[in-house]
């Protein structure tokens, strides 16, 4: 057998979002493209903003010369000064470029921290419903996933359900603000309390404790609601990210990782870091893309665009009777299940031409997902085949 039996093993448990998506292409190819809705993906449909594209445009009329060659393997300095300018300002703090590893995409930098600070059989704590690559990305460096239930009525911290699981093996805690698959934003007085929190366990364990925050959708927040910066809660903490949601752009692999300048012994921590860039592969993040981000460090997508879809969605939807938790950004809606097998409500969504990725994908059985980064038009043909949906699956709405 040429494959590992535990990769073998990984790939029968592997992504529900990518098995759902092939399921789409075939139901396009039986009925066509525009009567199949498809909402598995978070791919953004729309483009990269006007600022990206003049970048482009200039770097391609205008080459730097050695623009495609090896850079330092942590990336530019300009970038790595840029995105720290950035996160000075949103945190108050003296972050610096030196804090800053240009990485390919935030599955890179979660993979690049991961190597950097797992020992053999160390536990990272994930909060479910959560991303499904974490458990692989933890597997990957002999790391073991110990998973702690955000409230299930409102998908925020349950601090003292995370204290509980935090054990003398504990290395780190992963988190996700505005979260993936919920949409919700953890507020300041949530991370404050997390951030205390893992302090006193730092100290009952005399070990620390590394917060890690996936925040690709931090730009992503909706009716004037912000993303707190984790460095202000938390000392120990690192920021992983991408600009693949906020620019568009998930197919250049393009993020960064940047450590708290309050964090205990940061500067081993980013030598460790740099040198898990280099082994792990990736070497250096994309030499063109880190020139075209570094001067739009404030730019993003249309966000009012996204919050159209959202609404359209969530009002509709529970007029339906479809029970959901309102995302405060990010692009997904994650229902409650109507049935209580939220593998069997998928299939069943199916025969209407529905694709969603049930919640057991998640860690979280009994909900569903919907990403709703798709075209509006398709939103819009989709409510009817929901309505017929929900009749099916005994909603009252």
């Amino acid at each position: 057998m040429p494959v590992a039996d535990k990769i073998a093993g990984f790939i029968a448990k592997s992504s529900w979002i990518r098995k759902m998506f092939e399921e789409g292409e075939k139901l396009r190819k039986e009925f066509g493209a525009d009567r199949v809705y498809d909402f598995t993906l978070g791919n953004p449909d729309v483009e990269p903003p006007a600022a990206f594209q003049d970048e482009f445009a200039k770097l391609a009329k205008e080459p730097v010369p050695g623009m495609h060659r090896y850079m330092n393997n942590a990336g530019y300095q300009e970038t790595r000064d840029a995105v720290a300018r950035m996160l000075a300002a949103a945190s108050e703090l003296p972050v610096q470029g030196g804090q800053v590893v240009m990485t390919c995409g935030a599955g890179g930098a979660l993979n690049v921290v991961l190597k950097t600070i797992l020992n053999q059989g160390d536990e990272v704590i994930l909060l479910t419903p959560f991303f499904v690559e974490y458990r692989f990305y933890i597997d990957n460096h002999g790391g073991v996933p110990v998973e702690v239930w955000t409230d299930r009525e409102t998908f925020q911290l349950d601090v003292p359900a995370i204290a509980a699981a935090i054990t003398a093996k504990t290395r780190a805690i992963i988190i996700c603000s505005p979260n993936n698959p919920t949409g919700v934003i953890y507020p300041a007085e949530s991370l404050k309390a997390l951030g205390d929190m893992v302090a006193a366990k730092e100290k009952e364990f005399s070990r620390l404790i590394l917060v890690i925050s996936d925040e690709p959708y931090a730009r992503i927040a909706y009716d004037g609601k912000s993303v707190p910066n984790i460095f202000r809660y938390v000392q120990n903490s690192v920021i992983v990210t991408s600009h693949s949601k906020d620019l568009a752009l998930p197919g250049e692999r393009i993020g960064y990782l940047a450590a708290s300048p309050n964090m205990k012994n940061v500067e081993q921590f980013m030598e460790g870091a740099v040198f898990s860039n280099r082994v792990l592969g990736f070497v250096n993040a994309p030499a063109l893309m880190q020139r075209l981000v570094a001067g739009l460090q404030h730019v993003s997508v249309d966000i009012d665009a996204y919050r159209v879809k959202r609404d359209l969605l969530y009002d509709s939807l529970t007029a339906m009777g479809f029970s959901m938790v309102k995302p405060d950004g990010a692009f997904y809606l994650f229902p409650k299940s109507p049935l209580s097998d939220d593998v069997e409500f998928v299939k069943m969504a199916q025969k209407h031409r529905i694709l969603l990725v049930p919640g057991a994908g998640f860690g979280a059985p009994g909900f569903f997902r919907i990403a709703y980064c798709v075209d509006k038009g398709m939103i819009e043909r989709s409510l009817p085949a929901w309505r017929n949906l929900a009749r099916e699956a005994g909603l009252s709405g």
